[in-house]
C-alpha cells in the first residue's frame, strides 16, 4: 500500500481504519505513516494524524522512538487542531516518558486554560493531567482550579470528564 496515496485519496472513518489495519503493530509502516505525520505537506500531516494516533492507541509501544517530535509539535506555534487533537488522544492512553511529563503537563494546562483550544484538545488533556496527578499530586490544586474558573464557559464534554476527574481527586 502507498500511503501516501491513501492519505490524499480521501479523509473518511473508513480510510483511516483500512491505513490503522494495514500499519497494525508493524514499526515499518508506523515509521512510513510517521513521516508523513511529522514531515509531511500540511493536508498530509492532518490526515495521517487520525490513523497514527489510533495505531498508537492500538498498540502503544510504536510512539517510542517519536516522543520528543511529538510533545513539541504541543507547543509548535500554528500547529493544526487536528494534529494537536490526535497527539493528546494518543497520550491519554500511553505511558509518557518521565523526561516529558513537565512539558505535556505545561501544554495541557495551556491548552484547557485557554478560551480559544478546541473542546476535544481539553477533554483529552483533563485525562491526561488526571492521569500525571496520580504521579505528580501536586499539581491536582491547580487543575481543580482551572477547571472550576472554565466551569461555566465550557461544553458538556468538558464539564463530563472535569466532574468524572474532580470525583476522583475527592476519593
Amino acid at each position: 500500500m502507498d500511503l501516501l496515496k491513501e492519505i490524499e485519496k480521501e479523509h473518511s472513518k473508513s480510510q483511516t481504519e483500512k491505513i490503522i489495519k494495514y500499519v497494525g503493530a508493524n514499526k515499518d509502516r508506523f515509521a512510513e505513516l510517521m513521516k508523513l505525520f511529522l514531515k509531511g505537506e500540511y493536508r498530509v500531516t492532518q490526515r495521517a494524524a487520525w490513523p497514527m494516533s489510533y495505531c498508537v492507541c492500538n498498540h502503544p509501544e510504536l510512539i517510542t522512538p517519536y516522543f520528543k517530535q511529538i510533545v513539541d509539535l504541543l507547543e509548535k506555534p500554528g500547529v493544526h487542531d487536528a494534529v494537536k487533537r490526535n497527539i493528546v488522544r494518543l497520550l491519554q492512553f500511553v505511558e509518557i516518558p518521565k523526561k516529558y511529563h513537565g512539558q505535556v503537563m505545561n501544554a495541557c494546562f495551556d491548552f484547557i486554560a485557554d478560551v480559544e483550544t478546541a473542546v476535544a484538545i481539553k477533554a483529552f488533556s483533563l485525562t491526561i493531567l488526571d492521569n500525571l496527578s496520580k504521579i505528580y499530586p501536586d499539581i491536582r490544586g491547580e487543575l481543580k482550579l482551572i477547571i472550576e474558573e472554565r466551569w461555566e464557559h465550557e461544553t458538556a464534554a468538558f464539564t463530563s470528564r472535569a466532574k468524572k476527574i474532580l470525583k476522583s481527586m475527592k476519593s
